[in-house]
């Protein structure tokens, strides 16, 4: 059931920096093994004699790495395939966009071990369903089936069990005609989104920087030339 031990998580990591640095990698999909769950949950077993420090630290090492996913410049797509519970409902909404096969299933379902979410959940399920809907799911630990999730916007389509990766590939495939530079400026800018005027300042940041590179100039002159353009992400 793909459960999230630690050694889990700090592997996620560890791979997410690698597409991260390896200038060959345009995109990232991540999975579960199987066709049953995306990620079940965390590995209860570990949390077993947990002092609140300790808690904490589990708490931080887990933050770090889905941070990671949501900062990567690359686009980061999370292919749902059966259910994505607790921290596995974190990892999909650390990804970038959400691709649900027809069983998925999302939850966070902490508070009947007696628990919060602690991976990001409490933060980034009001960002997507908004904080009546999140602070609901969280409290009755109830799940939301594939179809619910694509009608509240949690996911962004819902498909065929099959086609799931399919569907990944093609949204990737997609990106990758798009200039990389501009891709990695438009996370950055709507990660700084808070609601407040620091996502506008983020945006006008991005903005200008994307002046300074080469895709730019690229974009344009294709753009007058009519021609595809041939981005290389400087």
């Amino acid at each position: 059931m793909n459960a999230l031990n630690r050694q889990t998580v700090i592997e996620i990591g560890q791979a997410v920096k690698q597409a991260k640095d390896d200038a060959s990698v345009f995109g990232v999909i991540i999975t579960g093994e199987g066709q049953k769950a995306f990620v079940a949950g965390a590995d209860i077993k570990e949390f077993m004699g947990l002092s609140g420090e300790q808690g904490m630290q589990m708490a931080k090492a887990g933050q770090d790495v889905f941070q990671s996913i949501e900062d990567c410049p690359k686009p980061v797509i999370a292919a749902v395939n059966g259910f994505a519970l607790g921290g596995g409902c974190e990892l999909a909404m650390a990804c970038h966009i959400r691709i649900a096969a027809e069983n998925a299933k999302f939850g966070q379902p902490e508070v009947n071990l007696g628990l919060i979410p602690g991976y990001g959940g409490t933060q980034r399920l009001i960002r997507y369903l908004g904080r009546g809907k999140a602070l609901e799911l969280m409290m009755t630990a109830e799940m939301l089936n594939a179809q619910n999730a694509l009608q509240l916007g949690l996911v962004n389509y819902v498909v065929p069990q099959d086609g799931l990766i399919v569907k990944c590939v093609e949204l990737l495939n997609i990106i990758h005609t798009k200039s990389p530079f501009a891709v990695g400026a438009v996370i950055r800018a709507a990660n700084a989104y808070d609601g407040t005027l620091n996502g506008f300042k983020a945006e006008l940041t991005e903005f200008s920087k994307c002046f300074t590179s080469e895709d730019i100039k690229e974009g344009i002159n294709a753009f007058t030339e009519k021609r595809k353009p041939n981005f290389t992400g400087h």
